[in-house]
């Protein structure tokens, strides 16, 4: 009688520190999506940023040349060089537009350090 109410008595300890493991674990891994969600944040907001910096200045540019080239052929050349300038614009805008495509396309997962420690954790709790 003495045995049964003695191995009773571990079979709960053992659970609660099983339990107790598993939401560490839980818990750790939650951190780890917070952090690489912040860090994705920032990276995005920066990226953002920059890429509104690189859009504003573009346009200046563009708007320049643009006066500069039909200024420049006013007289002689001004519709074939506006046609010209217009087709490079256009030409620019495509390729960007797929580079963008191809970039977001091929994009790693969010959280891949994440889904790697999940795996993990998977792959340790399935062994006997």
């Amino acid at each position: 009688m003495t045995t049964d109410t003695q191995s009773q008595r571990h079979e709960p300890g053992a659970a609660r520190r099983l339990l107790g493991s598993a939401f560490a674990m839980l818990h750790t891994r939650l951190e780890l999506i917070g952090i690489e969600l912040a860090e994705e944040k920032e990276r995005l907001l920066g990226m953002l940023l920059l890429g509104l910096a690189a859009m504003l200045l573009g346009t200046m540019a563009l708007i320049a040349l643009t006066a500069l080239v039909a200024i420049a052929f006013w007289d002689t050349w001004r519709w074939q060089a506006l046609a010209g300038i217009t087709a490079v614009y256009a030409l620019g805008a495509l390729f960007c537009g797929l580079k963008a495509r191809n970039v977001l396309r091929n994009a790693p997962p969010v959280f891949q350090a994440t889904l790697e420690e999940f795996e993990k954790d998977r792959e340790i709790l399935r062994k006997p």
